[in-house]
């Protein structure tokens, strides 16, 4: 890849292509406790290099807005939430949760000076224990997504989000590369609470898969095949859907798992992880396995969303552990073995350094796909897919094939998410 391509891909601030990409989808920024109950403190958001604010007023209503008072750019995370707006405490300037400045008290009110004054402000839309935001033109808006995660009874998900130090594309690409699994979680796979004793797990040891992929109308079908028994294969599909979302293959009657990737700046991106069950409530065993750090998820510093284990205590590197074979890597936990390795390219990864490989294809695809309509988007004017809800309701799956068959012919319907249904793993 050229370092303008490198480029390209990575940086999604305002007046860049892929910025520009990012900016007609929807994508999570916050969990529903963040803004728990009317006139709550407010919250900062940092997402595509914006900095805004979003509150909660006092009848409940939900905002997204510039964090900066027009008047002489105070900060408005510092103001007061009451009686139905936020008041800047610099001089008392008040907005709504539609960024109208409401009242300017050094001016009269029959002035009309407030009523020409309005900050930025983005939709802010609750929905699976997230809030969800477009930072496209109101007329530039695809519908809301319909992630089968989203419409699911009480107890089925759990949602966490974890600050990740690198950019979103490192991230999202391991993602995309199954065949890691084989070697960096290894160990995992049969020590984790929500992995092992799985025939999965146990068929991770061909650590050569063959992929297969297809475009499909939201991304791409990942394909990952692996020996099984003798005239058997192993398949692992993971669903890629643009920008940046990403669905896991399950294991056994454990329940499914998917990311989002959702930048904050060229340095920094936010690492959504949904875990959910179509058929049943997610055990207290489960609950307690992923807040203690378990599956995909990990264990925060008190009062954030950074890990605890981080690049500031080497991830908690255990060099005797893993010259013992407790740990591959040296480094405990999925989420936290994956963070260790993408952080470690740096902030932005040299791309023009790498050496790609067959199983590199997958991550080939989406540069391209993402490329493609970035540049599509900026030089030509031509809109990215407008992603219809049934472009979100499909499903990751694991199952055994006899060898020769095509797995997205012989189980497409085990790819879409169908209400009742369980979801075919192995």
């Amino acid at each position: 890849m050229k370092h303008e391509q490198n480029m390209l891909l990575s940086l999604t601030g305002p007046g860049q292509p892929m910025g520009a990409l990012f900016r007609r989808y929807w994508l999570p920024i916050l969990v529903s406790s963040e803004l728990p109950e009317p006139d709550c403190p407010p919250v900062r958001v940092k997402i595509l290099s914006e900095r805004l604010l979003a509150f909660r007023d006092s009848e409940g209503k939900l905002g997204l807005i510039d964090e900066f008072c027009a008047h002489r750019g105070v900060s408005l995370w510092f103001g007061r939430n009451e009686e139905c707006g936020l008041r800047c405490p610099y001089h008392g300037w008040k907005f709504d949760t539609t960024g109208q400045c409401v009242e300017v008290p050094s001016e009269p009110v029959e002035s009309g000076y407030a009523q020409k004054i309005k900050l930025k402000s983005y939709p802010l839309v609750e929905a699976g224990g997230m809030f969800w935001t477009c930072l496209a033109e109101p007329h530039e808006r695809p519908e809301f997504p319909g992630f089968e995660f989203l419409n699911l009874p009480p107890g089925h998900l759990y949602v966490s989000k974890r600050l990740q130090e690198s950019n979103y594309a490192q991230a999202m690409e391991g993602g995309l590369d199954s065949s890691h699994v084989s070697w960096l979680h290894s160990m995992e796979l049969h020590t984790d609470p929500l992995h092992r004793a799985t025939k999965g797990a146990n068929y991770q040891k061909d650590k050569a898969p063959k992929f297969e992929i297809i475009e499909s109308e939201g991304g791409l079908l990942i394909g990952a095949r692996r020996s099984a028994e003798p005239g058997f294969s192993y398949w692992r599909v993971t669903q890629w859907i643009m920008p940046c979302y990403q669905m896991i293959p399950p294991y056994g009657d454990n329940a499914l798992n998917g990311h989002a990737w959702v930048p904050i700046d060229d340095a920094n991106c936010w690492v959504w992880t949904f875990t959910w069950h179509p058929t049943r409530a997610l055990t207290d065993e489960e609950l307690a396995a992923m807040r203690g750090g378990h599956g995909v998820h990990v264990e925060y510093e008190p009062g954030s969303f950074r890990p605890r284990v981080n690049k500031d205590n080497d991830y908690g590197m255990d060099r005797v552990g893993q010259k013992a074979g407790k740990t591959f890597s040296g480094v405990y936990g999925v989420a936290q073995q994956d963070a260790s390795v993408q952080e470690s390219m740096g902030p932005i990864v040299d791309r023009t350094r790498e050496n790609l490989v067959a199983t590199d294809n997958a991550i080939i695809m989406a540069r391209q796909r993402m490329l493609k309509a970035a540049v599509a988007l900026v030089e030509k004017g031509v809109a990215p897919p407008a992603l219809a809800p049934s472009c979100h309701a499909v499903r990751s799956a694991s199952f055994v094939l006899p060898e020769g068959e095509l797995f997205y012919k012989a189980r497409s319907e085990a790819l879409v998410a169908a209400p009742g249904v369980p979801h075919t793993s192995i």
